[in-house]
C-alpha cells in the first residue's frame, strides 16, 4: 500500500477520533443536535414504513380474489374528494342479481363467475347463548363465489347447488367466529342463529387474515338464495370474474363491462355506473388515494431536516469559536489547513449520521406499530433507509462546510491569543 494513501486513512482516523472526543466532551449539545436530526429523518421514515406497511396489508387481503379475478361492484374503494363525484355515486343504481345472472350466461371468456351480496353489524348466538359483538358480516354467496374469492374449505364442505336452489338454511362460518363461539368444541352440525334466523354449520373456512384493520375471517357465509329470501332481492350484489387465463384477462374485463353497459343501459360515450376493480387497480387506487398525504408529510419532514441542518451549522460555528485557542495549537504544531477541514466537516457528518440512525430505527419502529394493529408483516423500507443515510451525510457536509471552512482559516497567532 502506498504511504501517501496510509498518510490519509491515519489523518482521516485521526480526525473522526478528534471528531468523537468533541461531542462526548459537550453531550448536551450533541444531544440536542442529534434530537433535531432525528425528528427529521423519524418523520420521513416513519410515515415511509407505514404506507409500505397499509401497501402490503392491501396486497395480501387482496389475495381473496385469486388469480385472474376481477370485481364489479356499485362504488368504487376509495371516495372521491369531489363533492359532485360523490354525489353521482349516491345515485346509481345497485347491481341486481338478474344483471349477475346475465353476465354469467354471456361472458365467454370468463371461467367462472361468482355472485355475493353483503350485510354488516351481526350478532351471532349459539343454542347455548354464547353471542359475538355486532361486528360479524353476514355473505350470501353462491357456490362459484368460493373459488373467485380464493376461500377454502378448512373443514367440512361447501355447501352444494341444490341447498344453493332450495335455499336452505345451511352455513359456513370464518375461523374468528369459531374462535368466539365454538373454541373447545367442534362446531360442525351445530346451529346458529342470525336476526331470527337458524342455521346449521356445514363448513369451517381456512384462515386467510387481516386487512387494513378489518379480518376476512369474521364473517358467515350462507347461500345467495336464502339471503334474498331473509334480506330482500333487490340487494345489491358483487360479481366476482375470473378469467380462461392471463392472456384473455384484459378482453374479459372489457367484455363484462359491454355486457353490464348494455343491460343497464349506460349511453354511448357516458361513464360506467358501476365499479370494475383488481389486484393492480386497488392498489393504484390507494397509492393516488394517499399520494397528497405524503407528499405533505414529506414536505415537513424536509423543512424538518433543513431546520436541523441549520441547527448543525449553528452549533459547529458556536464549536469553532469556543475552540479557537485547540486549533492554534494544532496548527502551530503541524496540522495544516485541510487536517483542520476534514477534522470539522467529518464531525458534523458524525453528528447527522448518529441522528440519522436513531431517526431511522424509531421510524421503522413506530410505522411498524400499524403492521401489529393490522396483523400483517413488518416491513423495512430499504429504499427510504438508505436516502435517510445519504440525506444525512449531505446535510453533515452542506451545513458543515462553512463552519470548517472558517476554522480551517483561522491565522495560528491570533487563535493563541484568543481569550
Amino acid at each position: 500500500m502506498p504511504r501517501s494513501f496510509e498518510s490519509i486513512l491515519y489523518e482521516i482516523r485521526e480526525s473522526l477520533v478528534m471528531a468523537l472526543v468533541a461531542l462526548r466532551t459537550n453531550k448536551l449539545r450533541s444531544i440536542l443536535t442529534l434530537l433535531s436530526m432525528s425528528v427529521g429523518v423519524f418523520s420521513i421514515i416513519a410515515v415511509m414504513t407505514a404506507m409500505g406497511v397499509m401497501v402490503n396489508s392491501i396486497e395480501n387481503g387482496l389475495s381473496q380474489l385469486g388469480a385472474n379475478t376481477f370485481q364489479v361492484q356499485k362504488n368504487q374503494e376509495f371516495e372521491s374528494d369531489n363533492p359532485r363525484d360523490r354525489a353521482k355515486l349516491r345515485n346509481r343504481k345497485n347491481i341486481q342479481h338478474s344483471e349477475g345472472i346475465l353476465v354469467k350466461e354471456r361472458a365467454s371468456l370468463a371461467k367462472i363467475v361468482g355472485l355475493e351480496a353483503w350485510e354488516g353489524g351481526k350478532i351471532i348466538t349459539t343454542t347455548d347463548g354464547k353471542k359475538t359483538n355486532p361486528g360479524v358480516s353476514l355473505v350470501g354467496e353462491d357456490v362459484e363465489g368460493f373459488a373467485t374469492n380464493d376461500w377454502l374449505i378448512g373443514d367440512g364442505r361447501l355447501f352444494t347447488q341444490d341447498e344453493l336452489n332450495s335455499g336452505r338454511h345451511v352455513a359456513i362460518i370464518g375461523t374468528v367466529v369459531v374462535q368466539k363461539l365454538f373454541a373447545k368444541t367442534d362446531p360442525l352440525g351445530q346451529t346458529i342463529r342470525i336476526d331470527g334466523q337458524e342455521y346449521e354449520i356445514v363448513g369451517v373456512l381456512a384462515e386467510k387474515g387481516g386487512m387494513l384493520g378489518g379480518n376476512q375471517d369474521n364473517f358467515v357465509a350462507i347461500p345467495l338464495t336464502t339471503f334474498f329470501t331473509i334480506y330482500g332481492h333487490d340487494r345489491d350484489i358483487h360479481i366476482m370474474v375470473q378469467s380462461t387465463s392471463r392472456e384473455t384477462y384484459e378482453d374479459c374485463i372489457e367484455q363484462v363491462r359491454g355486457i353490464l353497459r348494455a343491460v343497464r343501459h349506460v349511453a354511448p360515450g357516458a361513464d360506467d355506473d358501476f365499479h370494475i376493480f383488481s389486484n393492480d387497480t386497488l392498489i393504484q387506487s390507494f397509492n393516488d388515494f394517499s399520494k397528497y398525504v405524503r407528499l405533505g408529510l414529506l414536505f415537513i419532514s424536509a423543512v424538518a431536516l433543513i431546520a436541523a441542518g441549520v441547527g448543525i451549522m449553528n452549533i459547529m460555528l458556536v464549536s469553532v469559536t469556543e475552540r479557537t485557542r485547540e486549533i492554534g495549537i494544532r496548527k502551530a504544531i503541524g496540522a495544516k489547513k485541510k487536517n483542520i477541514l476534514t477534522q470539522f466537516i467529518l464531525e458534523a457528518v458524525v453528528v447527522s449520521q448518529l441522528g440519522g440512525v436513531i431517526g431511522i430505527l424509531f421510524g421503522v419502529i413506530a410505522g411498524n406499530i400499524i403492521a401489529f394493529m393490522l396483523s400483517v408483516p413488518p416491513v423495512i423500507p430499504v429504499d427510504w433507509t438508505i436516502i435517510g443515510f445519504v440525506t444525512c451525510s449531505l446535510i453533515g457536509i452542506i451545513f458543515g462546510v462553512y463552519p470548517a471552512w472558517k476554522a480551517s482559516n483561522l491565522d495560528p497567532i491570533e487563535a493563541l491569543r484568543y481569550e
